[in-house]
């Protein structure tokens, strides 16, 4: 009797092959899934008309994600002619994903169902911390937050940490992040392998941002496109065919960096961090600025006075020549290095982030894309960012969750 060879493509029982029921099928069960996910409960009527699938098809489609634990019902239609459709919504607790916003002065950790929604968090401050004490300080805030959702850290399926810098994927050592003690063993990733029990991803934070406002904010519907962070330090992430450019060190996107007109060259960058961009346009540039114009302010801390000091020119910048000067000076040297990186990239859209340009609001906004068009050859467009809320947080949360689901909604398997 003639047999067939296992594996081969378009035999009964072989996985993974385009084209087979089996394939079909999971393709079926994704697309349902993610209309869930984007409209909230639907009934089976309304999944048939969504994805072209016939009553019957939808039916089993459904009764087949139910058995997985993929969804659950959830209730009935209401205040329609006829009876009650069932209602069916993705299951929460079929998976649960985490993220990590690490920053010199705490961890801040998340977990999230599958649908997205936040279940639990918690802060875990590291002032002063030495050394040795980063794989202990990230399992506990892991902890803490997981024990706040009532979980286990088994129940974790996937994590996502965000931090400044970039972890060189070569070497695996944290780079342009010198103000992160303990973060730049050559063997801390290895370590926190073995204490972590689940898979976990590093990503730079700005990166974690844009991915924020490629999902959630103003860059949706967009694949090329810049965003501008200014909080702690200047840094861009680059959007180019909807996906994140690294570079070969992991380094792309450190703009801090970069030689302007009017400021020092930053030399030896590993050691040093004046000139460039970051001195023309950081966060310490917006209190030097306002003493130039004529308003008396503090210095530091230097986030939350630029954040002060940009929200009241917002407000006053119509009644009050100093604020109006403020923001033009500003938006100025905003533009001068955004110019740079549109004259090599060409973005489409460019969104501006951080508690050092958002509180500027509106007037900022429209006077760097003033500016900008003096400066740049090509014309994107500005926006202020749209995720105000833990924009890294949430970021790192969005990736693991998207891994998360390509892993738990594969009904191929």
């Amino acid at each position: 009797m003639a047999g067939t060879t296992p594996g081969t493509p378009g035999t009964p029982g072989t996985p993974g092959i385009p084209g087979t029921p089996r394939v079909l099928r999971a393709m079926n069960d994704r697309a349902a899934l993610d209309l869930l996910l984007a409209h909230g409960p639907l009934s089976r009527t309304r999944i048939g008309k969504l994805t072209g699938l016939s009553k019957p098809t939808a039916s089993q489609l459904l009764a087949r994600l139910e058995a997985a634990g993929l969804v659950v019902a959830t209730g009935t239609t209401e205040g329609r002619p006829g009876p009650n459709a069932q209602l069916y919504a993705v299951n929460p607790r079929a998976a649960h994903a985490a993220a990590l916003d690490v920053s010199p002065e705490r961890i801040h950790a998340a977990v999230a169902d599958i649908t997205g929604e936040v279940v639990g968090e918690f802060r875990l401050p590291t002032p002063g911390r030495g050394a040795d004490d980063v794989v202990r300080q990230v399992v506990d805030a892991l902890d803490g937050a997981v024990k706040d959702a009532g979980l286990a850290l088994g129940d974790v399926h996937r994590l996502v940490i965000g931090t400044p810098g970039a972890f060189d994927p070569a070497t695996g050592r944290l780079r342009y992040a010198s103000h992160l003690p303990g973060w730049h063993s050559p063997t801390l990733l290895e370590e926190l392998a073995v204490a972590l029990p689940m898979p976990f991803e590093y990503e730079n934070d700005v990166n974690l941002v844009a991915i924020a406002e490629q999902r959630l904010g103003a860059a949706r519907g967009h694949d090329n496109f810049v965003l501008l962070w200014n909080e702690t330090g200047l840094g861009a992430a680059l959007v180019l065919g909807g996906r994140l450019h690294r570079g070969f060190t992991g380094g792309a996107g450190e703009v801090g960096f970069l030689p302007v007109p009017g400021t020092p060259l930053v030399r030896q960058v590993a050691k040093a961090n004046s000139g460039g961009f970051q001195e023309l346009a950081g966060v310490q540039s917006v209190p030097r600025i306002a003493k130039a114009v004529g308003i008396r302010t503090a210095e530091q801390p230097y986030v939350e006075v630029a954040a002060r000091l940009l929200t009241e020119a917002a407000a006053r910048h119509t009644e009050d020549e100093r604020h109006a000067r403020l923001l033009d000076t500003y938006a100025e040297r905003l533009a001068t290095g955004l110019a740079a990186l549109v004259a090599v990239l060409d973005p489409e859209l460019i969104v501006l982030s951080g508690a050092a340009i958002s509180p500027g609001g509106e007037p900022l906004r429209a006077r760097v894309q003033a500016q900008l068009a003096d400066l740049a050859a090509s014309r994107p467009r500005l926006v202020l960012a749209a995720v105000d809320r833990q924009p890294v947080l949430r970021g790192a949360l969005e990736s693991a969750l998207a891994a998360t689901r390509d892993e738990v909604f594969d009904t191929s398997r």
